[in-house]
């Protein structure tokens, strides 16, 4: 019992790099997922950098909204790309829909990301939540 005490402690002492290289080790060894034990591993980090893919692919609750083109409207589709960030001018906007892709939000939550899809392609845009 001891052995595992020891084991977890060693475990929860790793520093992100070394837990993404004994996921690698133990994929090699015993022919495992790396997300398993990256995520459990990393937890104990504080939500290091290696955990948030194997995280993101059990349950993503940031998403980021990908303007893929402007689409014919594109008046429209500026219009709505201000109306979603106030923060943006007018040349702004308009360079973000002229050189899609391009983000429009980022870390927004799914129904904010699934409101401003819906927006900007009914105004005509193509649009990907991510």
């Amino acid at each position: 019992m001891a052995n595992l005490q020891e084991l977890v402690d060693n475990l929860s002492a790793l520093t992100v790099m070394e837990a993404a290289e004994l996921s690698k080790m133990l994929e090699d060894k015993w022919g495992v997922s790396a997300a398993a034990p990256v995520a459990v591993a990393a937890a104990p980090g504080a939500g290091g950098a290696g955990a948030a893919p194997a995280e993101a692919a059990e349950e993503q609750t940031e998403f980021t909204v990908v303007l893929t083109a402007g689409g014919d409207k594109k008046i429209n589709v500026i219009k709505e790309v201000r109306s979603v960030r106030p923060d943006l001018g007018l040349k702004e906007a308009k360079d973000l829909v002229e050189s899609a892709p391009q983000n429009v939000k980022e870390n927004v939550s799914k129904q904010e990301a699934e409101e401003v899809k819906k927006k900007l392609e009914d105004a005509g845009a193509s649009v990907q939540v991510k």
